[in-house]
């Protein structure tokens, strides 16, 4: 099996404090490995690093046989990584459906000339994308709450609704950060098998 993601000697510092030390990590393809450490240790600092969002101070990242170290979040995305947050990033005031659709940004090719024109080819990648957007909420779970703003969706609700966003972006790895935080054992539970049924 293929190794899909490598970091090699990845390093963070901010200033004089060292976030992250030399940290080596392999993700085969088709795996699940878990990133285990307490609160501090630089486990979010370190996805910050794979998904663009901090350039490492030294070190490399290597994802789908290509260096990304360094390179913008969009084109991570781009690439195929997807990701979640610790504390949950959705857009409050737009509904489940339209949060998905926003993930869906990287991977339509609408331009400008088309959406000022409303061209017959954007009226059906806008269709095509909403029905995938719907697919998506049903897959995790979320039924009925197209509409609902995502602020009134449960805690784990909106959890998952991250992750339909997240593969909204058609990832090949989906980095999950502390997805399971707050959530009681039943959720968590529920999560975990979740998890598999994703991969």
């Amino acid at each position: 099996m293929a190794d899909l993601l490598v970091a090699d000697e990845l390093r963070k510092e901010f200033g004089g404090l060292l976030a992250v030390n030399d940290i080596d990590f392999v993700v085969p393809e088709r795996s699940i490995v878990s990133l285990i450490g307490p609160n501090g240790a630089g486990k979010t600092t370190f996805f910050n690093m794979l998904t663009g969002v901090y350039k490492p101070t030294t070190g490399r990242i290597v994802f789908d046989g290509a260096d990304v170290t360094g390179k913008p979040p969009h084109a991570i995305t781009e690439r195929g990584v997807g990701r979640t947050f610790q504390n949950i990033r959705l857009f409050e005031q737009m509904s489940s459906l339209e949060n998905v659709l926003v993930g869906m940004h990287a991977r339509l090719s609408g331009g400008i000339v088309r959406s000022i024109l409303r061209t017959p080819g954007l009226r059906k990648e806008e269709r095509g994308a909403r029905e995938r957007a719907r697919e998506l909420l049903r897959f995790c779970g979320l039924r009925g709450v197209d509409e609902q703003l995502s602020r009134n969706l449960s805690y784990g609700d909106q959890r998952r609704l991250e992750v339909a966003r997240a593969l909204a972006t058609e990832p090949k790895l989906l980095l999950l950060d502390e997805p399971t935080a707050g959530m009681n054992p039943q959720e968590t539970n529920e999560f975990t098998q979740f998890v598999g049924k994703l991969r």
